[in-house]
């Protein structure tokens, strides 16, 4: 595989926010996640459930409810308003005040005309949906106390609402509600504790699914309002509910990190009077679990515990294959952490502030394997704390450690940090071109002379970089007149080229020479999920959602040999069946035939000399190779080495003198967060 020098980090304490709504449109496959920071992230379930678009939350807007309506996407919260976003600049595009107080719940009819908002005076609040906004329309006849759940009858004409002690069922066109539904405390409840109905379902058929705070999932018929049947599943809340499009099976999610399938079952062979049964339960969450989707084909959850999981149903997909795998999303599919390769620097990004830390110093040298003696510890220079409500969406450190940046959805920010023996000051850029208004991403050129930060229509702003001002160069567009938002931006170590990638799969090359566009890549079906220009041959190297690499040269504008022959051979089984996407790629200047990339658990070395791995020959072969006589491994060598001797990998780069910066996160980390029972019970399995 070739010998680094590693510095292993593991003091980048990144801790995801807890999960609190989750809202699936079956028509894209997208899945919407809001965190308890605020903060949105969007899933491409179509394309190997790839984390397409991030948007940074903001102090004092707390998400508690999502809803899709077509292509659209609303979110609500405690802070009483209701927010569409525009997921093409990713950031809100309006903001409405429900005039309610705190909003628990949002929920759209099925013709996409109005959306429902529950309050914490009681009201639910109808909106028209219109073309570019929503228009507040009327109140449903008002109730005692904070409206929680909301779910629209498919025909649109009632409404069933979740409240305190009690379900109500209103007349959607006449605001009246027509059934009062009374949930009982439950067995060895307290006379004066109120039971929350903390979700509720509305199926075609007319029945009302509920599920409360007394760990009750109760089914009622809502042409009576009678209750039929009670389902005790918890000792402790029943916090959300989902039904499958069909509305054959409901999943229900619990405080004790259960999530319980209940399906429309015959008790006869005649298949007559069917009735809801308890069927299966999982236990993928150590906390609460506080949203559920159930597509047509799995059961998606989200909770306390940060975690987004993805439990295949397997009388619904075919067994042993990539469907009826288990998923756990734990980390963001973009880099939070970026190096100064020259100096020797790591820049950290958080949503409130920003790290700058310096690597430590090994001492001697030692065997492969062998851990050196620490002659310098790692240092923490600066701790940047943002400006303003908005949170971090970007950031970037130049190669020589002189220039740092950031953005929110509002503002670019812009610092010169200078180093004078041990003392360290930092200087912001107070004149910047008006073009730096809001970024989706943001970098520096190899020599530290140019600024790129990607902004709306996939275009690239251009910024020179000296001492004295910062001048905009130029504006860079690609002729696709994509709106899409660009996530990855790379430029050339010899500063003549800057690729870019949008959630549209589309890769442009801009010659940084002329200051225009050099050439498109063919658009694949899959996103990119990293890219790299390899400094020697400038051969464009991306990697793509449903594990696919591909190698295009930038001279002859078209793929390399050896990226045909990849394609026409195939990957190996195992490289396509891995879960997390690559999430960087770079090379080693020494040999050209290298290319290093990684995912979230595995580091791996591409050899572009050595032939492609067969489809029946081990793919992790490493110890096997370690364990042969040296004449025997070249026979047995492939290009694909792969180390897997790391966990939660977060960024991997080569330092100039090169030396490999390793950064992870490690478990123990995590598992502090959690309360004392659930470490103990971790530890001791």
């Amino acid at each position: 595989m070739g010998e680094f020098t590693v510095h292993r980090v593991r003091f980048f304490d990144h801790t995801p926010a807890a999960v609190r709504a989750l809202a699936f449109h079956a028509g894209s496959e997208r899945l919407a996640l809001a965190r308890a920071d605020g903060a949105l992230e969007v899933f491409n379930f179509n394309d190997n459930y790839f984390q397409e678009k991030v948007i940074p939350g903001q102090d004092g807007r707390t998400v508690e409810a999502l809803c899709w309506v077509g292509q659209r996407l609303f979110a609500a919260g405690l802070n009483g308003e209701i927010t569409e976003y525009d997921l093409e600049n990713l950031k809100p595009r309006y903001t409405v005040e429900a005039y309610g107080g705190p909003v628990w719940t949002i929920s759209a009819n099925s013709q996409g005309t109005l959306l429902a908002a529950g309050c914490e005076d009681g009201t639910v609040k109808m909106f028209e949906i219109l073309e570019k906004k929503i228009q507040f329309q009327r109140n449903l006849d008002r109730q005692k106390g904070r409206i929680v759940s909301l779910s629209w009858n498919p025909t649109g004409s009632q409404i069933a609402a979740g409240l305190m002690d009690m379900i109500r069922v209103f007349d959607a066109e006449t605001g009246r509600a027509t059934h009062r539904l009374l949930v009982d405390r439950g067995v060895g409840t307290s006379k004066s504790q109120e039971v929350v109905v903390w979700s509720v379902l509305f199926l075609s058929d007319h029945t009302i699914i509920s599920g409360d705070s007394a760990g009750k999932v109760q089914i009622w018929d809502g042409h009576t309002g009678t209750l039929v049947r009670t389902h005790l599943v918890s000792k402790w809340d029943v916090l959300a509910l989902a039904v499958s499009q069909d509305e054959d099976s409901v999943i229900a999610g619990t405080s004790e990190g259960t999530v319980i399938q209940f399906q429309f079952l015959s008790s006869t062979v005649a298949q007559q009077d069917k009735e809801w049964v308890r069927t299966r339960t999982f236990k993928n969450h150590s906390h609460d679990v506080r949203a559920l989707v159930h597509t047509e084909t799995a059961v998606v959850s989200g909770g306390m515990d940060t975690q987004l999981v993805v439990r295949p149903l397997l009388d619904r997909v075919e067994k042993n294959t990539m469907e009826s795998s288990l998923r756990k999303i734990a980390f963001p599919h973009r880099s939070l952490v970026c190096c100064a390769k020259k100096a020797g620097l790591l820049l950290f990004q958080f949503p409130e502030h920003l790290e700058l830390w310096r690597l430590g110093e090994g001492e001697g040298h030692g065997q492969a394997g062998d851990s050196l003696p620490v002659k310098r510890k790692p240092e923490k220079l600066i701790h940047l704390k943002r400006k303003g409500d908005d949170q971090i969406c970007c950031s970037a450190l130049s190669p020589c450690g002189g220039w740092m940046s950031y953005s929110t959805v509002s503002s670019v920010r812009l610092y010169r940090i200078q180093f004078d023996d041990n003392n360290i000051s930092i200087i912001k850029v107070s004149k910047l071109p008006k073009s730096l208004c809001s970024v989706h991403r943001l970098g520096f050129s190899p020599d530290s002379s140019k600024l790129f930060a990607s902004s709306s229509h996939s275009s690239v702003v251009v910024v020179a970089l000296n001492q004295s001002e910062c001048k905009h160069l130029s504006t860079l567009k690609p002729k696709s007149g994509s709106r899409q938002p660009v996530h990855l931006l790379v430029a050339s170590e010899d500063g003549k080229w800057l690729a870019t990638a949008n959630t549209a799969c589309e890769v442009h090359v801009y010659n940084l020479l002329t200051m225009k566009l050099h050439c498109t890549v063919p658009v694949f079906r899959s996103c990119p999920t990293a890219i790299g220009i390899n400094p020697v041959t400038s051969n464009l190297v991306s990697v793509h959602a449903d594990q696919q690499i591909f190698e295009f040269s930038l001279l002859q504008k078209e793929y390399t040999e050896w990226s045909r022959k990849l394609q026409k051979q195939g990957l190996h089984s195992l490289w396509l069946e891995r879960d997390t996407p690559v999430t960087h790629v770079t090379f080693n200047p020494r040999n050209p035939d290298h290319i290093l990339l990684h995912d979230t658990f595995m580091f791996c070395i591409i050899d572009q000399s050595l032939p492609l791995p067969e489809a029946k020959s081990p793919l992790y072969n490493q110890m096997m190779l370690r364990s042969l006589p040296e004449a025997d491994r070249v026979r047995h060598s492939h290009a694909f080495k792969i180390s897997k001797n790391f966990q939660h990998l977060l960024c991997v780069s080569l330092l100039e003198d090169l030396s490999l910066v390793v950064v992870e996160r490690p478990l123990l980390d995590i598992m502090s967060q959690l309360p004392a029972p659930v470490r103990q019970k971790k530890f001791a399995t």
